[in-house]
């Protein structure tokens, strides 16, 4: 295994949300998850509402983002989110109830094209907020 790593900053518009140095990171890209090994080509992404996974000493760490673009460069991996918020901080039932007020909004008849776009993408965030929160609350199966 190489001593090389990644340096990471997850940054909304707020804050810088984390930053770390990792060795593998996953990244939700618009066309399909992505992995980041250290030593990685330089590369600009469009991400899509998702999970960003970060591999630490083999430790995982889940955020859910909601769209946004990450940068690969010289070992760093800077991704730049509408929002991002670590797994373990998320309130699942908060999350259910946003999801389930967007299904009803999402009901009403004669929405234009715009409030249906914007209903999908809090469709996306609600959904994807749930599955990461879902995530560091699995245990896995005790294996014998």
């Amino acid at each position: 295994m190489s001593d090389k790593r990644l340096t990471l900053e997850l940054i909304t518009p707020e804050k810088v949300a984390w930053s770390a140095t990792a060795d593998f990171v996953v990244l939700p890209a618009f066309e399909g998850e992505m992995g980041v090994l250290p030593g990685h080509q330089p590369f600009l992404v469009q991400l899509t509402a998702g999970e960003v996974r970060v591999t630490d000493n083999g430790q995982v760490k889940s955020f859910a983002v909601s769209g946004g673009f990450a940068e690969v460069k010289d070992d760093a991996v800077s991704l730049f989110a509408e929002t991002a918020e670590a797994a373990e901080l998320i309130d699942a039932e908060r999350a259910h109830q946003a999801l389930e007020r967007v299904k009803r909004a999402a009901a009403q008849v004669g929405m234009d094209s715009l409030q249906s776009a914007e209903m999908e993408a809090a469709m996306r965030r609600a959904q994807t907020r749930l599955r990461v929160s879902r995530r560091v609350r699995t245990v896995p199966p005790h294996i014998s």
